[in-house]
């Protein structure tokens, strides 16, 4: 669905597959780390000074009351534990904020496949985007 609808709004393919990666990375996240019954995402277009981006957004349910897991390093030989690494690899920005009881990760990609250095979080160019 993230490529369909990038190819929609004209991105190049390297943002959507930069695109693909980061939905898969951030929800996997969710699902892995959360008790979310539903997972929310967002695509949206923004535009200001620095260029055209793409914003993507994805926002769990948090955590059962109680539920807490175990802190540390992930050792190299672990198969998991490197999924925000890559979004920030392939993200000009990214953050994550409370939302309530859950958490809203986002990431930022250029629009045109060319990075650019992070910049503030600006709002959608003309309100509109899309979400699953």
């Amino acid at each position: 669905m993230t490529r369909a609808h990038l190819s929609g709004w004209g991105a190049c393919e390297d943002t959507c597959d930069a695109a693909a990666l980061v939905v898969s990375e951030l929800v996997t996240n969710a699902i892995v780390h959360t008790a979310s019954r539903r997972i929310h995402c967002e695509l949206h277009e923004l535009c200001d000074d620095s260029g055209e981006r793409v914003r993507i957004a994805v926002r769990d349910e948090g955590c059962m009351p109680g539920d807490t897991r175990p802190a540390g390093r992930i050792a190299p030989e672990e198969e998991h534990g490197r999924g925000l690494l890559l979004v920030a690899a392939v993200s000009t920005a990214w953050g994550a904020q409370e939302t309530g009881p859950g958490l809203l990760v986002w990431a930022e990609l250029p629009r045109d496949g060319q990075a650019a250095g992070p910049g503030p979080v600006p709002a959608p160019c003309d309100g509109t985007g899309w979400a699953w």
